[in-house]
């Protein structure tokens, strides 16, 4: 989430330099660079537990798992995120060793300071990806995970996804319970009631 922002101009080249050595990651959209904040154990716990689970599932299949770690680049409209997770099966991202082009799926944990931006502005930037196939925000309060999935019209359809359901991803043929998503993760809304 947007924490500073700097107020000059910094070319993608410098971003990308700046990041290899940085301590803190930071976003870029067109030429503004915005720190993020840190994450809570329900975060990082289930963007671990979806991400061990994909990595599992695709293993040998030539698709990647990224986790946290690595921006999406979105060239068209000159910006670098960092999703929760990505997974990319485009022998072409292999060249990039600091970002990805061509991801078919992008996950987002939600939080109350990220939520608005997942779901507005960052979702509208990701559409700008011609190979996402699935855009997915999970919430970590309650047992709730959301799928849009772009449709041979390209348009984006949702399905989403509640306790006691199967999951599924189609963009990478995966399935699992929703619970298994979840593991280990103390849902604050949901013991609120």
């Amino acid at each position: 989430m947007v924490t500073s922002r700097s107020e000059y101009y910094i070319s993608p080249e410098e971003y990308l330099e700046g990041e290899k050595v940085s301590q803190i990651k930071h976003e870029y959209i067109d030429g503004q660079v915005y720190a993020m904040a840190g994450a809570s154990d329900a975060h990082v716990t289930i963007s671990m537990n979806l991400s061990m689970l994909l990595r599992n599932h695709l293993r040998g299949s030539g698709c990647r798992v990224y986790m946290a770690e690595m921006k999406a680049q979105i060239e068209v409209i000159n910006r670098y995120y960092y999703p929760d997770i990505m997974v990319t099966c485009d022998a072409r991202d292999r060249e990039f060793e600091y970002f990805k082009c061509h991801p078919k799926l992008i996950v987002e944990v939600l939080s109350d300071s990220t939520e608005a931006f997942d779901r507005g502005k960052k979702f509208a930037d990701y559409r700008h990806l011609e190979s996402l196939q699935e855009y997915v925000l999970i919430s970590q309060d309650t047992m709730s995970v959301e799928c849009f999935r772009r449709n041979e019209k390209g348009r984006w359809e949702l399905y989403p996804y509640e306790k006691g359901e199967e999951v599924h991803l189609a963009s990478v043929d995966f399935w699992c319970e929703i619970e298994a998503i979840y593991e280990d993760v103390v849902l604050v809304k949901e013991n609120a009631y």
